[in-house]
């Protein structure tokens, strides 16, 4: 177990890099091989747009890093957090360092990007997408991935977990993020038993539902658990989901300057 730590302790920057593109790489077969529904669009100049804020989030995310870093090291000098309170075996602290980042830093940040108006807007812009795939996944504007991240921070911060259990979650994320995303079709069967813990595609393309109530549910990442104990999980036909919003018009969902100024356009309304 401590070889698997220390794997990801000298997890580089290149490497997770490479992991997201093999994450998209197998996503994208999937989608050709077997589609959930068959778009009529330009899937490389749909998915060009949404890797523009891949790269907005790459940025933001090693701006965050030299932050990140300190707060690594002050939570080892000065033993904080719940981690370092009881001794637990490396594989429980993993376990539970995962669960806590997935309920954080995923679920109850993703909540809050749906109920309180200011970070909606934010959120709109993810949501805007009418031709959900894999790439969707990366559709973050700058103000939503930087909310993310500093819920993830916090989560690292009042639960002492340590640097290499946060990069081996950050590994987990991306895989989930682009598999559930992913316009590829999968058994029934899969939500009913791997659907009982863990996000599966069919469950998250209802969070996609261009209009509520759909849309504030299934909010979960990796786990679906916290959405079962909370009340927001859905399950239907994913087939009868349109994406997109009822609050942004459809024609400008690939209109990266419209897209950016989403947050601050007062003419967007929303419930909130």
């Amino acid at each position: 177990m401590e070889t698997f730590i220390d794997f990801f302790n000298h997890l580089s920057k290149p490497a997770l890099l490479l992991w997201i593109f093999i994450c998209l790489g197998i996503s994208w077969i999937l989608e050709a091989g077997i589609p959930l529904i068959k778009f009529t669009y330009r899937k490389w100049r749909h998915d060009g747009v949404n890797l523009v804020f891949l790269s907005t989030s790459l940025i933001i995310n090693s701006l965050v890093g030299v932050f990140s870093v300190l707060v690594f090291v002050w939570i080892t000098e000065k033993q904080f957090g719940l981690l370092n309170i009881v001794d637990l075996p490396l594989w429980v602290e993993l376990v539970i360092s995962v669960l806590i980042l997935d309920l954080v830093a995923q679920y109850w940040v993703h909540y809050l990007l749906h109920r309180i108006k200011w970070m909606w807007k934010f959120h709109l812009v993810h949501h805007s997408d009418t031709q959900v795939d894999a790439s969707t996944g990366t559709r973050h504007h700058p103000g939503d991935y930087l909310l993310r991240e500093i819920f993830g921070l916090f989560a690292v911060l009042i639960a002492g977990i340590p640097f290499a259990y946060f990069l081996f979650y950050k590994v987990l994320t991306v895989f989930f993020t682009y598999l559930t995303h992913a316009n590829f079709k999968t058994p029934l069967w899969l939500d009913s038993t791997l659907g009982l813990i863990f996000i599966t595609p069919n469950m998250h393309k209802f969070h996609h539902h261009y209009e509520r109530p759909w849309t504030d549910t299934n909010f979960g990442n990796i786990f679906s658990i916290w959405d079962r104990i909370f009340g927001t999980l859905v399950m239907d036909d994913p087939r009868k989901v349109r994406y997109g919003l009822d609050v942004l018009p459809d024609d400008q969902s690939s209109n990266l300057k419209y897209q950016f100024q989403v947050p601050f356009d007062k003419s967007v309304k929303t419930d909130y």
